[in-house]
């Protein structure tokens, strides 16, 4: 009977076991879900900037648009590096066991190059407006 008992917790302690590791896979995924999440928040605030340019381009001080446009794409690259950073602390937290987790270099890559792409638009704004008829 001791036998049986002592086999039968050891089952019980292998299933938690599988269980919590389950769950912690089930973590990782769902911390690659937010970063993604995050990241299309991030590009929405571009969007809104970008369209923000184009909608009210003609207002005048011409700096108006622009510098309301700007604010909404530093707000977008302030959600990219907040997203990776969270998302990098997370992964530095959890063990993967049965799926495997994105690389802390990739988000800072796919962070990185998304800024770099929201600078240049920026920098389009900026410096490529057509100048007005006046």
């Amino acid at each position: 009977m001791s036998e049986e008992r002592n086999a039968s917790d050891a089952s019980r302690q292998e299933l938690a076991a599988d269980r919590t590791d389950y769950a912690e896979d089930r973590t990782v995924l769902a911390n690659e879900r937010t970063f993604a999440g995050w990241m299309r928040t991030g590009l929405a605030a571009i969007g809104i900037g970008v369209g923000f340019q184009a909608l009210f381009q003609r207002l005048d001080p011409a700096w108006v648009p622009k510098a309301a446009a700007t604010l909404f794409i530093l707000l977008g690259i302030f959600i990219f590096w907040s997203a990776e950073r969270r998302a990098c602390a997370v992964f530095r937290r959890l063990n993967a066991h049965e799926v495997r987790n994105m690389s802390p270099v990739l988000l800072r890559w796919v962070a990185g190059l998304m800024s770099i792409g929201a600078l240049t638009l920026i920098a389009g704004i900026w410096l490529l407006t057509e100048p007005r008829a006046g």
